[in-house]
């Protein structure tokens, strides 16, 4: 094969390039050599493919390799990339080397670049080089493993590598699990079960007209994530029914108002079905005192779910563990490795203590599903979707690749960076945490104005000259009603002197939008 200068053109065994015309000639040639006509059936032969192939994993490795020059966030308006697609479909096939050379040149200056080592906005994930492969060999294979029978190794190695990751987080020996794409869907799973076990008859009769069916109530903090809500509304349970519970002065959910929720509700007439516990919230990565939380479910037969989709792994490390005290006793688990287990997205575990209550809620199996495999696990009847991707395999790679310690070790470390982050802003009088650090999430803003309203505008504005400036993706959040900024480290190829650029980006921007505002501000040192 001939890779030099992007040529995708496969070669012959004397290294001459078989007849297919300047552009690459793609159709399929029949056993004999010859053309098969445009639109008939079959793919590309095997040797064009192969080059396109290699040429593929050649843009993928020059793209992280060169991903932390380019501006995180693209320079493009809306609308724009689109433009440069034509409105209508090609009518005649286009050779993959133009098709690939147009990837290159107008979708990747076009995309957000999460894999960016200075992409510190929301949760920083990262695509790691082990898990792009397993996801590159998840494509080729293109499994839908909803039955064990369509997928054996898929299916199999779902249930091992998520015992994996159990035993990788100190978990139980009981909880099973299976991966999902989002932990929304996760969360809605597992809110399923507590309906289906709360009132199993709503399976068959539904909710809706029901004089006999008291209103569901669910539980969670003011700071849970909006999937909670969504699975709420999904759920037909309405919003009016989840209670969203005061948090304390650490963001945490206050346990001794959700036992009050309860009793209010029980007195009301309705029925408490979950709660919802978070250990790492989206704005400030706090963790609800868990153990006291599952005192109260328990004592009010209430499913309990925790929502632990980002900082589920930082229980990998041994020395993070006390932080999740009592998160063995929920009902269900959800994490996500594609967060900050550096897999790619998506990839989202959903443990369950009993699986058995995620099968009763779900199981349905029409006659052409029917098989005579006895004791064996059907992934298609542990939630609603029917079609499932080979995500295990990614995951296996990346733990296998980079082993417990190799885990542990770059987890600790973006931990260490965080704190350092969160030391120089409280060495500095002109900026402030806003939120504890337990994990590596900095809540922080900058102390400018004579009003929390002049502050506000002032953070605003500090974020956008911070992210205007191109190496680095901050977000914010609010907290106790203010605007505070948010930078969030968890990309595999981040280091300290990323941190290192943002703090002195972030300090810089700051200075000169209060000389330009004529604002009261303390100027970095």
């Amino acid at each position: 094969m001939s890779l030099a200068d992007g040529d995708l053109r496969p070669v012959g065994a004397d290294g001459t390039p078989h007849p297919r015309g300047a552009g690459g000639d793609l159709h399929p040639r029949g056993a004999g050599g010859d053309l098969h006509p445009n639109g008939a059936a079959g793919d590309l032969p095997p040797d064009v493919l192969r080059a396109s192939f290699h040429r593929a994993a050649d843009l993928v490795a020059d793209y992280l390799e060169t991903v932390g020059s380019r501006p995180v966030l693209p320079r493009v308006a809306p609308g724009a990339f689109a433009a440069t697609i034509p409105a209508a479909p090609p009518e005649s096939a286009e050779p993959l080397d133009r098709i690939l050379a147009d990837y290159r040149t107008l979708v990747e200056p076009a995309v957000t670049h999460w894999n960016h080592p200075g992409f510190f906005a929301y949760f920083a994930i990262s695509g790691s080089g082990p898990g792009i492969a397993g996801e590159m060999l998840a494509a080729g294979l293109n499994v839908n493993a909803m039955l064990w029978r369509t997928g054996p190794a898929p299916t199999e190695l779902e249930e091992r590598v998520c015992d994996w990751l159990r035993a990788l987080m100190g978990l139980p020996e009981e909880f099973r699990g299976h991966i999902n794409d989002t932990a929304s869907i996760g969360t809605f799973l597992a809110l399923a079960a507590a309906r289906h076990r709360a009132r199993p008859d709503v399976r068959e009769l539904g909710s809706a007209g029901r004089a006999d069916l008291p209103a569901m109530v669910v539980y969670a903090s003011e700071h849970a994530h909006s999937s909670v809500d969504k699975a709420v509304l999904a759920l037909g349970l309405g919003l009016a029914n989840l209670r969203r519970i005061p948090a304390d002065a650490a963001h945490r959910l206050r346990p001794e108002a959700l036992a009050a929720a309860v009793t209010a509700d029980r007195a009301a007439g309705r029925l408490p079905v979950a709660v919802v516990a978070t250990a790492g919230t989206t704005s400030s990565t706090s963790v609800d005192p868990l153990r006291e939380v599952a005192e109260i479910a328990g004592r009010e037969r209430l499913w309990l779910h925790v929502d632990a989709a980002y900082a589920g792994s930082a229980a990998v490390c041994p020395e993070m563990r006390p932080l999740f005290a009592g998160v063995g006793s929920a009902d269900t688990i959800v994490v996500n490795p594609h967060k900050w287990l550096f897999t790619p997205v998506d990839c989202s575990v959903l443990f369950a203590r009993d699986p058995a209550g995620l099968r009763e809620a779900f199981t349905l199996v029409p006659e052409y599903l029917r098989t005579a495999d006895a004791g064996v696990t059907n992934l298609m009847d542990y939630g609603i979707q029917l079609g499932r991707r080979f995500r295990a395999l990614k995951l296996w790679m990346v733990i296998r690749a980079y082993g417990a310690e190799g885990l542990r070790s770059r987890i600790r470390t973006h931990c260490a960076l965080a704190r350092e982050f969160a030391g120089w802003i409280e060495e500095h009088p002109g900026f402030e945490l806003a939120a504890p650090v337990p994990f590596s999430v900095v809540c922080f803003r900058a102390i400018c104005g004579t009003s929390d309203e002049e502050r506000d505008r002032f953070n605003e504005r500090l974020l956008e000259a911070v992210n205007a400036a191109g190496p680095v993706f901050l977000s914010h959040t609010r907290l106790g009603g203010r605007v505070v900024l948010r930078l969030a480290i968890g990309n595999i190829r981040t280091g300290r002197a990323h941190v290192a650029g943002a703090w002195e980006i972030v300090r810089a921007r700051a200075a000169e939008l209060a000389r330009a505002g004529g604002t009261a501000w303390t100027s970095p040192a």
